[in-house]
């Protein structure tokens, strides 16, 4: 009766802990999907250049200024579900041949790498938050003053939200990597 009722409680944990990062991976998947949306619009930016310049003979204004920073922002959209499916390029041969041998040892140095792509990531998040404010604070704009121009601050917020969240998905990744670490060999599965 007393085991039944143990079960019950960790099935209960198992469901309260899931239901955060379920909501967790919806957040990270709606920022990809956010970036896919964008690679939507720097196509049909792209298409319209071009069409402008077969047409009239000349460029769009701010065409190739909101194209860089909209591929930029893309990039660090998706990043952070790039890092929870593990597509980060890196070397999963060697890790793999470890699992092998020491599961143990595999773990450990997944988790030494999340760490280090928690520093990459916390260092841009914190130049990135400069860049932002200054942007901000000075009114930084894109453009041709007159022609057309565009404010710079809201790429660099969407840019900062991307970097942030794969540093926090690398933070979940690692605390993951070392749990797994730290499980003595002969309880695991």
């Amino acid at each position: 009766m007393a085991t039944a009722a143990h079960e019950d409680g960790a099935a209960t944990k198992r469901r309260q802990v899931s239901v955060p990062m379920r909501m967790w991976s919806r957040a990270v998947d709606g920022l990809a999907a956010l970036g896919t949306l964008m690679i939507v619009v720097l196509m049909a930016m792209i298409f319209c250049d071009v069409l402008a310049r077969n047409l009239i003979g000349g460029s769009l204004p701010l065409i190739s200024e909101l194209g860089a920073l909209t591929l930029v922002m893309i990039v660090f959209l998706q990043l952070g579900t790039t890092v929870r499916n593990n597509r980060l390029a890196r070397t999963d041969f060697f890790l793999a041949l470890m699992e092998d041998r020491s599961p143990r040892a595999a773990a450990f140095v997944a988790g030494l790498w999340d760490l280090f792509g928690i520093a990459v990531c916390a260092g841009i998040a914190w130049s990135t938050w400069g860049i932002l404010w200054k942007d901000y604070d000075h009114s930084e704009y894109i453009g041709v003053t007159g022609v057309a121009t565009v404010q710079t601050w809201p790429f660099r917020a969407l840019i900062l939200v991307g970097v942030a969240v794969a540093a926090l998905q690398f933070v979940i990744q690692a605390a993951q990597s070392f749990a797994r670490a730290a499980v003595p060999a002969d309880k695991i599965p």
